[in-house]
């Protein structure tokens, strides 16, 4: 039985067999039977390298952090995860840079990491483990951004859009007509970093539709 650690664009564990392209940390989560006892233990949600030279260690080892995994980089941003700033050093900086140019904070000239976690999980989760998500019209969102129509999670695209699942995504939809309002599953400040030029890493089962 797979363990309960592949994440969705709703930001849920789940048990399956599929892999991904990055691996995520929320904290130990897990018990000694490697069974999920909360769905976070701190708000430094993030996403690393799948193989860092000198980490390697067992999924779900007693006491250590509970190892989670994405399909690609636009899943983690939808579930509400940053670039970790250790093994993706590069990718956090440039995030940062464009997190914050996207996102102005009035009333605090210096906006610290310790911010950004705070306004992206403001954005991402509510207590319980439940998904806080927003309506806007659909033709207004940047690519790279997940959304939820009919109970169906859709990766947005330029001309249509891609229905996502844990092994990628199924074939183009066309876009629905003009002022469809659809739920957004990506945190309000990542779709503004979106929005700015900034672009998530897709599956490559996007990248042959394009």
């Amino acid at each position: 039985m797979p363990l309960q650690n592949r994440i969705d664009p709703y930001g849920q564990l789940c048990s399956v067999s599929a892999r991904g392209a990055l691996m995520g940390n929320r904290g130990l989560l897990h018990d000694d039977d490697k069974a999920i006892k909360r769905p976070w233990a701190h708000k430094q949600w993030v996403t690393c390298v799948t193989h860092f030279p000198g980490h390697e260690r067992p999924v779900f080892e007693p006491g250590r952090y509970s190892q989670l995994f994405f399909l690609d980089e636009a899943t983690a941003f939808a579930a509400g995860h940053r670039p970790c700033g250790s093994c993706r050093q590069q990718r956090f900086k440039a995030f940062k840079h464009a997190w914050l140019a996207a996102n102005p904070r009035a009333g605090i000239e210096k906006p610290s990491l310790a911010d950004i976690d705070k306004t992206l999980h403001a954005e991402r989760a509510r207590r319980g483990g439940h998904k806080v998500t927003f309506q806007a019209a659909l033709e207004g969102l940047p690519f790279g951004t997940l959304i939820d129509l009919g109970g169906q999670a859709y990766l947005v695209t330029q001309n249509h859009l891609l229905p996502w699942s844990f092994e990628g995504y199924g074939p183009a939809t066309p876009l629905p007509a003009s002022g469809t309002q659809v739920t957004v599953l990506t945190p309000a400040s990542i779709v503004e970093l979106f929005r700015s030029g900034f672009r998530p890493q897709v599956h490559e089962s996007a990248e042959d539709q394009r």
